[in-house]
């Protein structure tokens, strides 16, 4: 099939779809990605790019961006409150592809992946209201007015995707009983804990406390992830609050948490979706969150984004028809992120969560949507 003849419209300048316009128009293909948002920006912390992840962009020219605003680690660590060791190893995949895990501000990495896609490709304050799937191609209607149609629609946006609702599946969110709090701060008042570039995860009664270093930067991603009853999407919650998600933790992660600026921690409720049955149409697709938003415990949410890009790149290289290449794309990556779907909910142990809430499930008593509008 001759991609270079397909105009793509892409709907989300995130992880997923940042990155599938790099690799769709590299290919030659005519690609307008619609932002909803007047300005990208991310907001939140660190994440972690995996040797895979690395080697697409590698291969696709993003390579030497992300390496710019990223910090190589070798290991990750899993200790108790107090801080002893429960385990270390070294991150897979290193030999695989010559590379190691990178360590990345969310908002770098998406500056990154945008700063490397044409001038005015990307259109931003185009929010979707409706799509129309018509077989061969499909109608992108926005709320300002504007409808676009494409020969292949990508539907990059979110967990909360207008795409997948109005076409492949209309179940909301699942509440994973957990809030997330996360910040970035000065790695000298980290007391040297990441120092080595690895990160950390403490396990403590209810709650885990995530040290990603991002040292490039002199500053370090604190994650909170703590069981909780709340489902709404961006709680309100106090100083005092996180405080108590972190007693019986080291000293020092305590002092952390009680030197936190509340004005700049994230607070979120941890969402994620039930596997969708069916991610494509003859002109319609869905990738990374849209496709299979997951909890963020094995942190590969933004990984199997990237991995998604790369992969419909090469189906929509190798078929004959661009539904060919939906199916093809489908079939190899729907077993595998589903399997990372599962295993991501299984965040906690039975017994951590009974000795927070004895009898209850957090995910269970608050299985609900979110109600909030996301900022």
């Amino acid at each position: 099939m001759d991609i270079t003849h397909l105009d793509i419209a892409v709907v989300g300048a995130g992880y997923a779809g940042a990155a599938a316009a790099k690799a769709l128009s590299d290919l030659g293909a005519n690609v307008t990605v619609y932002e909803q948002a007047r300005r990208i920006r991310e907001v939140g912390a660190g994440i972690g790019l995996r040797p895979s992840s690395m080697h697409q962009f590698n291969t696709r020219g993003s390579g030497e961006a992300v390496k710019a605003v990223s910090s190589p680690s070798d290991a990750f660590e899993i200790l108790t409150a107090d801080c002893h060791r429960i385990a270390i190893e070294e991150w897979p995949e290193k030999d695989a592809y010559g590379e190691t895990t990178r360590f990345i501000h969310r908002g770098d990495f998406i500056d990154a992946l945008v700063g490397v896609l044409p001038e005015g490709m990307v259109r931003l304050g185009h929010k979707l209201e409706r799509i129309e799937d018509k077989g061969g191609e499909a109608t992108l209607h926005f709320a300002h007015g504007e409808s676009v149609t494409a020969d292949l629609v990508v539907g990059a946006d979110g967990i909360r995707s207008v795409v997948r609702e109005q076409l492949f599946s209309d179940r909301q969110p699942v509440f994973a009983g957990e809030h997330a709090y996360r910040a970035v701060i000065d790695a000298a008042g980290t007391h040297g804990m990441v120092a080595d570039g690895n990160l950390r995860m403490y396990i403590g009664r209810g709650s885990k406390v995530y040290l990603l270093p991002l040292l490039h930067r002199g500053q370090v991603s604190f994650d909170i992830t703590a069981l909780h009853t709340d489902g709404t999407w961006a709680p309100a919650v106090t100083k005092e609050d996180i405080l108590r998600t972190v007693e019986g933790f080291d000293e020092r992660i305590v002092e952390m948490t009680r030197n936190l600026d509340m004005d700049t921690v994230n607070v979120r409720a941890v969402y994620d979706i039930d596997p969708v049955d069916v991610w494509h149409s003859a002109s319609v697709v869905l990738i990374g969150d849209a496709a299979h938003a997951m909890c963020h415990h094995q942190g590969q949410g933004a990984n199997s984004a990237v991995l998604d890009a790369g992969a419909l790149a090469d189906a929509l290289a190798a078929a004959e028809s661009v539904e060919q290449a939906l199916a093809a794309f489908q079939a190899q990556r729907k077993p595998i992120t589903d399997e990372l779907q599962r295993i991501s909910r299984n965040g906690w142990t039975e017994d951590e969560v009974n000795d927070v809430f004895p009898g209850q499930k957090p995910g269970q008593i608050g299985a609900t949507t979110a109600t909030t509008t996301e900022d």
